[in-house]
């Protein structure tokens, strides 16, 4: 309100003087994210807080779709401004596949990168009673698994990890509000487990821990090195996260992949630019209100450069983050073809 009475007392003393004046960037963004519930939907409101205070120039407002990736479709149809966009959609789009089979021919504007703000990390997880009997991801063959919504990355991400291993499963699809209690009736063998920057949790993945007792499903060792050998990170976390009195694992062994909150070329350089330093300069507040930040907190920069590593190749970077990226020390010269040009 404050901001907007100073836009007008502004506007007033222009026409008072004769003169044109309009603000630099007045934007309304509608920033797409994924479902109510879900790690995207919190990391963005979060987020969100931050940038009205400290842009009041834009106004902001959270959007949420059934999954990330139909907020990345969303952007590319016009309906968003910003997205939530993983490492795994930008490649699926790039090389028309799965999700974004036939989807290039028909968008109105590519998608870029502009802020990369955790790692999520993506694994399995079996009723605590299997524990024993179903010992690796191979035993899961032929059995019933939920890897999440059809939409989501987390799923797109665990199912090109299963595909890798060769483990062959039948999907299920459910709601997220029922996978517990299903995984504790025995209606499926294992279910999508996940941490943000290896920290928290979805809120979703905490009600299911209530509604059934389960154990991390690890890879084995020769799951590992195939998951290796294809490209795949593998990091150890501590199952403590979800928040469970029982963990059965000492450590889940979990595959990251890159996400971010990203705005299009609609949104000026500037504007990216000043996103990007109040988010460094509020990242205790980013933080305190949800800990998937804590990866921001610890090395802002370095999530960057490894943001723009795992995906230059398939989407092209915001100059923006280009920007804030040289003023930094870890642009690569190598990109400079990859910067997006204005529209």
């Amino acid at each position: 309100m404050k901001s907007k009475l100073i836009l007008a007392v502004l506007t007033c003393m222009a026409l008072a003087l004769g003169v044109a004046w309009s603000p630099a960037s007045a934007m309304e963004i509608r920033w797409g994210t994924s479902a109510v519930g879900s790690s995207g939907h919190r990391a963005l409101t979060a987020l969100v807080e931050v940038l009205k205070r400290e842009m009041p120039q834009d106004n902001f407002t959270v959007q949420p779709t059934p999954g990330a990736i139909l907020s990345v479709k969303g952007y590319a149809m016009g309906q968003f401004e910003g997205y939530y966009g993983a490492d795994i959609a930008f490649y699926e789009l790039a090389t028309n596949t799965n999700r974004f089979v036939g989807f290039k021919q028909q968008m109105k504007r590519e998608p870029v990168q502009s802020f990369w703000c955790f790692t999520v990390e993506v694994g399995l997880g079996i009723q605590q009673r299997n524990v024993g009997k179903i010992k690796q991801w191979s035993d899961l063959s032929g059995m019933r698994v939920f890897t999440g919504p059809r939409p989501w990355d987390v799923r797109a991400y665990l199912e090109r990890a299963l595909r890798a291993t060769d483990v062959k499963f039948e999907y299920i699809e459910v709601g997220t509000d029922a996978a517990g209690s299903l995984l504790d009736s025995g209606r499926y063998a294992a279910m999508l487990i996940y941490t943000n920057a290896e920290a928290t949790t979805a809120p979703w993945l905490t009600e299911a821990s209530i509604q059934t007792d389960w154990a991390a499903l690890n890879p084995s060792p020769a799951e590992l090195a195939t998951l290796k050998k294809a490209g795949f990170s593998v990091v150890e976390v501590d199952p403590k996260v979800f928040g469970k009195k029982e963990t059965y694992v000492q450590k889940a062994k979990l595959l990251p992949f890159y996400y971010g909150l990203h705005l299009g070329m609609e949104v000026p350089e500037q504007d990216v630019y000043q996103m990007l330093k109040a988010i460094e300069k509020n990242v205790a507040e980013l933080t305190q209100a949800d800990r998937g930040f804590q990866q921001i907190a610890d090395d802002m920069v370095g999530m960057q450069r490894k943001g723009v590593e795992a995906a230059v190749e398939y989407a092209p970077v915001h100059p923006g983050l280009a920007r804030y990226m040289r003023e930094k020390g870890v642009w690569d010269a190598k990109w400079d073809s990859r910067i997006a040009k204005p529209r």
